[in-house]
């Protein structure tokens, strides 16, 4: 799965939306950061001001791990269109080496978090299936 077009663009894109199912059936789905951890996609719950630590999100994760990762982009250019979507079990991780990988991971990729590492709890993606339509050339913009 790693060296499909689409994986790879996925891994470079720098923001998604996660899409969660909340306990009454319907659809959640907010912006995040993410990165990849061999075939997973990892994202956490980092020091941004939020409303409440108890997250729609991981609430969600914990009662039904279906989830979606849409990474997307747009020019008006539509030649340049592309979108990617990860379909896969999320899983939420609070602590030892999966977590900390995570946070090494997303340490990695953003550099606002070489700064102020994420502390709180991660998702894990296992991604079971991986789409992608469009201009999907990793050095394309």
């Amino acid at each position: 799965m790693r060296t499909t077009p689409a994986f790879t663009r996925l891994a470079l894109a720098r923001v998604g939306v996660l899409a969660t199912v909340r306990p009454d059936g319907r659809p959640h789905a907010v912006p995040v950061v993410y990165a990849m951890v061999d075939d997973t996609i990892v994202t956490a719950v980092d020091h941004k001001p939020k409303s409440t630590t108890r997250l729609q999100r991981l609430a969600n994760v914990r009662s039904n791990p279906q989830v979606s990762l849409l990474a997307q982009h747009y020019r008006e250019d539509w030649t340049a269109l592309w979108w990617v979507r990860a379909d896969g079990k999320g899983t939420v991780v609070e602590a030892g080496p999966t977590h900390a990988g995570a946070i090494e991971a997303l340490v990695a990729k953003y550099e606002q978090y070489r700064r102020r590492p994420p502390s709180g709890p991660v998702i894990v993606i296992a991604v079971d299936q991986i789409a992608g339509w469009g201009d999907l050339r990793p050095d394309a913009e």
